[in-house]
């Protein structure tokens, strides 16, 4: 924010400028570790699992303002495990094989537990058609 001020004594116009100040956020891990929320890190596994599939760029981003805004209304720190499952959500939406991809990694899936995943998204995707 822009503003005009003058001084009281000499009466000296000056502007200042306000910003707001971020609280630090954190990830809680599993064990109870606390570590600083790096969007940059969370982007590249987003990225890594919609490599070569058509996601936008901005569907990255408005779901990464979402995560971070999760944490923000968690007073700052948000566990890991949200995180996770807010980045799972947000893939389904976007692109079935990026989640997929996401979660095979994160879920620690086998091929049986892909395979079961993808029986729960085809009904999903056989009502669209």
């Amino acid at each position: 924010m822009r503003r005009r001020r003058q001084c009281a004594k000499c009466e000296h116009r000056f502007t200042t400028y306000e910003r707001c100040e971020h609280q630090p956020l954190f990830v809680v891990k599993r064990d109870g570790r606390r570590q600083p929320f790096d969007r940059e890190k969370l982007r590249g596994g987003l990225e890594r699992a919609s490599h070569k599939r058509p996601v936008r760029p901005e569907a990255i981003d408005q779901l990464l303002d979402r995560i971070e805004s999760a944490a923000v209304r968690a007073g700052g720190e948000i566990e890991a495990a949200k995180v996770g499952e807010m980045c799972l959500g947000g893939l389904r939406r976007i692109d079935q094989v990026a989640y997929l991809q996401f979660a095979a990694v994160y879920r620690q899936l086998g091929v049986e537990d892909v395979q079961a995943e993808l029986d729960r998204l085809t009904p999903e995707t056989a009502g669209r058609k």
